[in-house]
C-alpha cells in the first residue's frame, strides 16, 4: 500500500468536491475540503446529522490555523504543546471555511495532525480537511475499519486503502477556548 498513491487518489476526489473515508490520528473519519459547502453538506446527509451539530476540521500547522482564525489565544499553543493525546480545540470566529461547518455560537473545532496521511494530504490540498467519525449520527463510533457500516462505505466517493487493520484509540479530547481566555473541557 503506497501512501503517496493514496494521497493522490484522495486528493483527486476531494478537489472535485467528493467525500472520502480515511484513517486519522484517532478514529476513521469521513472528510472533504473544509472550504467547500456542497461537499460538507454531503457528509451531513450521509451521517443523517443536523447541520447545527458542527464537525471538526483538521489542519497541518500554524499557517493554516492563522488562515482560519485571526486571533488565537496564547493558551491554545500551550495546550497543543502539552497534550499527549490528540486534542481538538474549539475556537472563536472562524473564517475562510464553509459556513455550514461553523457552529451556531460562531466557533469551530480544529485539530493539528501530524499523522502522515492526513498531514501530506492537506499539504497537497493547501486547505483544511473535515473530519467526523465514520458512523450514522447517534450510532457508536467505529473503533476499526471493519466496524464501519456498509452504508457509510457505499456513501463516500473514495475509501483510503491504508491502516485497515489498525484498532483506533479513543476520540480526541475537546477543549473550548474563548478569545477572552476561558477554558472549558467538553470531552475528556
Amino acid at each position: 500500500m503506497d501512501i503517496n498513491q493514496e494521497i493522490h487518489n484522495a486528493y483527486e476526489v476531494i478537489k472535485e468536491g467528493g467525500i472520502i473515508l480515511y484513517p486519522t490520528d484517532t478514529v476513521w473519519g469521513i472528510g472533504c475540503d473544509a472550504t467547500n459547502p456542497e461537499a460538507v453538506a454531503k457528509i451531513y446527509k450521509l451521517k443523517q446529522r443536523a447541520e447545527t451539530q458542527s464537525m471538526i476540521v483538521l489542519m497541518n500547522g500554524e499557517k493554516m490555523m492563522y488562515n482560519v482564525f485571526k486571533d488565537i489565544p496564547e493558551v491554545a499553543w500551550q495546550i497543543m504543546d502539552l497534550s499527549e493525546n490528540p486534542t481538538t480545540l474549539v475556537l472563536d470566529k472562524p473564517r475562510n471555511v464553509a459556513p455550514n461547518l461553523i457552529a451556531p455560537d460562531n466557533t469551530l473545532g480544529i485539530r493539528i495532525v501530524k499523522e502522515p496521511f492526513c498531514f501530506k494530504l492537506m499539504e497537497k490540498m493547501k486547505k483544511p480537511l473535515v473530519s467526523t467519525s465514520a458512523n450514522i449520527s447517534g450510532q457508536p463510533t467505529p473503533k476499526s475499519f471493519k466496524e464501519i457500516s456498509p452504508e457509510i462505505i457505499k456513501g463516500v466517493d473514495y475509501v483510503v486503502n491504508l491502516h485497515r487493520e489498525k484498532i483506533a484509540g479513543k476520540p480526541s479530547t475537546i477543549i473550548k477556548l474563548t478569545n477572552d481566555a476561558q477554558v472549558k473541557v467538553i470531552r475528556k
